[in-house]
């Protein structure tokens, strides 16, 4: 699936940028979209060329969530329950589990299945005027697409309950307050910081940032116990790698490391 139709993909540096391509719906989710995405993460993933991700959207929003004008009782064929667990929840669980960071660069409205999108990168840099909207109560809908999760691990239970039930806009300047948002950035310097930070994490040691992705994942779920005893296993993976030795290395010479990834 090399020719996608609702993305655009490109890889310069070392890094993947991933860019949602339905301006005119407001980049608007259809199965389609959905897994022209899967596919691209699962690329970049496998890709030793690939160190570090960003995923943006073309044109003023960068996801409006599903798109609705394919709803006629069902989405493009499957009951919603079908569309959640066949489209939704393998692309997110593969940019949660994805051993590579990944940056989002929220150029505009993330609302709805758009704002999990937004939340299941491991860091954001949002355009100064873009916002993150739980939007499914207004249409009378449940938040989906894995936001209940995201939600209430980054907010804590009152402060979700209270944004999903309102769907109000959460500003970039909220969201950076709320710990939503790492940086924040202009709209026409966006894609450049995002881009920017995309590099200099591609110049860090990719399996050990995987292997903390991971390590950081189970510790939402787990005992501190469990958590030491996944982090014993990880750092026996960890200290094996070359950019391990690289790096006790250029510590020892007293100059910057330069990691490969390896």
């Amino acid at each position: 699936m090399s020719d996608y139709q609702t993305i655009l993909y490109s890889v310069d540096e070392a890094v993947a940028t991933i860019c949602l391509n339905r301006p005119e719906r407001r980049n608007a989710l259809t199965t389609q979209l959905l897994d022209e995405l899967r596919h691209a993460f699962e690329t970049a993933a496998t890709d030793p060329a690939v160190r570090a991700i960003v995923l943006t959207g073309a044109g003023p929003t960068f996801c409006s969530g599903q798109d609705l004008s394919m709803f006629t009782g069902k989405l493009e064929g499957h009951t919603v329950r079908e569309a959640i667990l066949k489209h939704y929840k393998p692309l997110i669980l593969g940019m949660v589990e994805l051993p590579k960071p990944i940056i989002g660069a929220i150029n505009g409205g993330a609302a709805g299945a758009g704002a999990s999108l937004a939340l299941a990168c491991d860091l954001r840099v949002m355009a100064e005027e873009s916002y993150i909207m739980q939007a499914f109560s207004n249409i009378g809908l449940v938040p989906d697409a894995g936001s209940t999760w995201f939600m209430v691990r980054m907010l804590g239970y009152s402060r979700a309950f209270q944004l999903c039930a309102e769907a109000e806009r959460i500003s970039a300047a909220r969201c950076m307050e709320y710990g939503m948002c790492n940086r924040m950035a202009s709209a026409d310097e966006l894609l450049a910081v995002a881009q920017s930070w995309a590099r200099q994490l591609a110049g860090r040691p990719t399996l050990a940032l995987g292997w903390t992705k991971r390590a950081l994942d189970a510790g939402l779920s787990t005992t501190l116990e469990a958590s030491i005893q996944i982090e014993a296993q990880l750092q026996a993976q960890a200290i094996e790698t070359r950019d391990h030795i690289e790096g006790v290395t250029a510590f020892l010479q007293k100059r910057a490391p330069v990691f490969k990834g390896e």
